[in-house]
């Protein structure tokens, strides 16, 4: 029965021959799908999808669980046939919790088409720490309170669809320093803390009744007592999260392979301690080599009396019981995804997010003569983290300018723009009348604060974008004129273009805490 705590992942746009034999062979929870290993098209992936599915009951098994990280804006793990929603940040500018249910809805919708049961969103994190290098626009805010409603709002619509949402990461990361794809972050917070804030997002989601919670990789000694990730303390994952906070539903582990837990042959001691915190689901990676070293060390774990019946029984009837709920829903058809009604959604979230931060130089809205030249200028998305699909997405911003004025011409620097980079460009602009400069995380990367701050001592009217996290300013503070997009996804932008023209107002506000003087 061990089998059905694991959440395993291929490689590949069809299962491989291994993983239809292991079904064949071997009762299992079910499977991760990325982007980069499984997603080609939508009618690919239900495909593949409908034979897993075939082949487990064939065998006698359950229905699989079939789990995606679809959490919209920088991390779209279904590809670009999906509806591409800015994400959770512009939800939060936007205040709006029936966006977010709405939101929600239609990406389960689009998931459920596919045949992928669960999404592992949204994210409930604060984004306290506002350089959090794993976080940033993937939280809906740093304030307790929106955030709750926020994200309670986003599981009802997820769930309205027939998939189960994830809540995540469980107890709460938004403090951490580092990425705990790389290293295991330290929440030096009082349980009493938590309890006021960083918990209460998380528990009006269990009110709202969702199936599933991501725990974290990260230490929070105020709870475990210790050291080691929340993920492996029953403290957090059983006295917390099921006796204090009532949780009845399903929990399952952030990524097996992360820097934050033993890697290699010492893994299993860590899954082992998972299971016996109270864990349900371990969520492993497409090595196959590691998975049978995981199985099979599990199987000896419960041979040496390791993990007994008390860990498993009521673990695998809430398992069972979830596979029962997803396969209930009926599937709806493909035509769903990025279906017109779901892309006017996507453009509303877009047009009530962007925020005017600061509009001192009066520069807004443009009035600009027919003949004057515009400069647009951003680098080249790329992905700031695992949990991030951004380099999939092409630049736009002068696209989305065009469409209000002809003479734009695009200047796409790259990712961290060089010193020769930066002075070629400012030689290169020189003679424009306007410059749109848009930066992606800048206040993380000091080479596009430069080139910000360089660009804005040319004199040249400037409007600076900050395409991701909202704290850019912080580094470039002498910009006259800021605006927040909080995605560098296609509406986005073109809501960002129609504000700078005048076309509709600017209504998103901050959804966090930043110094706004210059």
């Amino acid at each position: 029965m061990i089998g059905y705590k694991l959440m395993t992942a291929f490689e590949g746009m069809e299962p491989p021959a291994r993983i239809l034999e292991w079904l064949r062979q071997r009762p299992l929870a079910g499977f991760t799908l990325f982007r980069h290993l499984n997603v080609g098209s939508p009618a690919q992936v239900r495909a593949m999808v409908d034979l897993l599915q075939e082949t487990a009951v064939s065998a006698g098994h359950p229905p699989l669980l079939i789990a995606a990280d679809q959490e919209g804006g920088q991390l779209m793990a279904m590809g670009d046939a999906m509806t591409q929603f800015p994400g959770n940040m512009a939800l939060g500018a936007t205040r709006d919790p029936e966006l977010a249910r709405e939101v929600g809805q239609a990406m389960g919708r689009e998931l459920a088409a596919m045949g992928v049961n669960i999404n592992y969103a949204p994210v409930c994190d604060l984004l306290t720490h506002a350089l959090n290098p794993s976080l940033g626009v993937r939280a809906f805010s740093d304030d307790t309170e929106l955030t709750a409603v926020m994200a309670a709002a986003m599981v009802k619509g997820i769930q309205s669809a027939g998939v189960a949402a994830t809540v995540k990461h469980f107890p709460g990361k938004g403090e951490a320093a580092v990425d705990s794809h790389y290293s295991m972050p330290l929440i030096d917070r009082t349980k009493a803390e938590l309890l006021e804030r960083e918990l209460r997002p998380f528990q009006a989601t269990f009110n709202a009744g969702v199936k599933m919670v991501m725990s974290g990789h990260f230490a929070l000694p105020s709870i475990t007592g210790s050291d080691v990730p929340a993920t492996l303390s029953r403290a957090a994952m059983h006295d917390l999260l099921r006796e204090e906070m009532g949780f009845d539903g399903i929990s399952i582990t952030d990524a097996l392979d992360m820097g934050a837990i033993t890697q290699g042959e010492g893994q299993i001691h860590d899954i082992v301690a998972s299971i016996c915190a109270g864990v349900d689901l371990m969520l492993m990676t497409a090595d196959a080599e590691t998975q049978e070293r995981i199985y099979t060390g599990l199987e000896t774990a419960v041979s040496n009396g390791d993990i007994t019946a008390e860990h498993l029984d009521d673990s695998i009837a809430r398992i069972n019981a979830l596979k029962a709920w997803v396969s209930a829903a009926p599937q709806p058809n493909l035509d769903v995804i990025g279906c017109d009604a779901h892309q006017a959604l996507s453009r509303k979230v877009a047009q009530q997010s962007v925020t005017l931060v600061r509009n001192d130089a009066d520069l807004l809205p443009l009035k600009l003569d027919p003949s004057a030249r515009i400069a647009a200028i951003m680098p080249q998305p790329k992905d700031l983290t695992p949990a991030d699909t951004s380099s999939y997405v092409k630049p736009m911003l002068a696209q989305s300018l065009r469409t209000h004025h002809a003479h734009v011409d695009e200047f796409i620097v790259s990712h961290e723009p060089t010193d020769g980079e930066i002075e070629e460009l400012k030689t290169a602009v020189s003679t424009y009348d306007l410059l749109i400069v848009g930066t992606i995380s800048a206040a993380l990367n000091p080479q596009q604060a430069k080139m910000a701050n360089v660009l804005l001592k040319t004199g040249i009217p400037t409007v600076n974008i900050a395409l991701r996290i909202p704290y850019d300013l912080s580094v470039y503070p002498d910009a006259t004129t800021y605006v927040c997009t909080y995605s560098i996804q296609p509406h986005a932008l073109d809501a960002l273009a129609d504000g700078l023209w005048g076309k509709r107002p600017f209504v998103g506000k901050l959804p966090v805490k930043m110094a706004l003087t210059p």
